[in-house]
């Protein structure tokens, strides 16, 4: 942009760099390392690309049920400005963990939520997500779980018998909570779901739990509101291994989907323009070692700041 200043027979040209008004962008990951037993790891992009620890002490200690873990946290920014984050407390617990804080470095007192208490037969509540509806000013929360003698197709099923299907509440105050209903069932075996807003259009990526024929790959679902209902799943987007744990974010327009290569202890990615040809870019992505499942957040550089300054402290 030029803005032309008249002074008499002067004419000053100034440009100005918009760049430097826009607000710059700045990513963080939120994972855990080992089990989940010593809780939150944070790291930090400003590219998307290329992620660098912010510590190598973790920002929140689990206490929650008696395995005390925290593996899977998500973390999102609530209509209220806050962070909030929900996490895998347990293997076989029937319920999941949550915490909120302003800064990342702070964080409320750790609430369990017993999203599936009233089915006795729950086997577990596993990767926990939550989505915030700025429709209806609510928070969707969202999990996998494995119910006995629920979905009990053998073909369907993985290791242990397990069967997955996806479950939800939802909720305004972390309080008070809905009635659980089921989310997603499109007759396989599904964990790891990961939702995210686009053009009118709820994204689901998901893992295909299937063991045989084995799948153990990401795909995509979509629907036109929030909890539902969605679509079949789309064919894999990931090549032939096994992956689990999608997180996304979209750069420009570019869309990345991070995921765990579970099996051979690293994380892959793919890239897609329009959501349909995705490129695997796994040899073009750096992260911390050790990291495992986890969600990626936009923040401003001011948090990421801030964070650095208490970790240097």
């Amino acid at each position: 942009m030029h803005i032309i200043l008249k002074n008499s027979a002067l004419t000053i040209t100034i440009l100005l760099m918009l760049t430097s008004c826009a607000a710059k962008e700045a990513y963080i990951f939120s994972y855990f390392k080992g089990n989940g037993e010593d809780g939150l790891h944070l790291a930090y992009s400003e590219d998307g690309y290329h992620w660098t620890n912010l510590s190598e002490e973790s920002f929140l200690t689990p206490v929650l049920s008696n395995d005390k873990l925290m593996r899977d946290p998500c973390i999102i920014t609530g209509g209220d400005g806050r962070f909030h984050m929900v996490w895998t407390v347990s293997w076989t617990e029937n319920g999941i963990g949550y915490a909120s804080s302003d800064d990342l470095i702070h964080w409320s007192e750790q609430l369990f939520i017993p999203v599936m208490a009233h089915e006795d037969g729950v086997r577990n509540c596993w990767a926990p997500e939550i989505t915030y509806d700025r429709i209806n000013d609510e928070y969707m929360i969202y999990w996998s779980s494995t119910i006995t003698g629920r979905f009990t197709d053998k073909n369907q099923s993985s290791e242990e018998s397990y069967n997955h299907r996806i479950y939800y509440v939802t909720t305004k105050d972390f309080i008070t909570f809905s009635e659980t209903k089921l989310l997603y069932d499109q007759g396989f075996n599904t964990i790891d779901a990961s939702i995210v807003f686009h053009e009118g259009k709820y994204l689901m990526f998901i893992k295909d739990e299937t063991l045989s024929p084995v799948q153990k790959n990401i795909r995509i679902a979509s629907a036109d509101q929030l909890t539902g209902p969605y679509s079949k799943a789309s064919e894999p987007l990931t090549g032939p291994y096994w992956a689990e744990g999608p997180t996304s974010v979209k750069i420009g327009d570019t869309w990345l989907v991070y995921f765990d290569k579970y099996k051979e202890g690293r994380f892959g990615a793919i890239r897609s323009n329009d959501l349909k040809t995705w490129e695997d870019i796994s040899d073009r992505i750096s992260l911390p070692d050790s990291i495992r499942h986890g969600s990626i957040l936009e923040v401003s550089p001011e948090i990421i700041e801030n964070i650095k300054k208490s970790v240097n402290r």
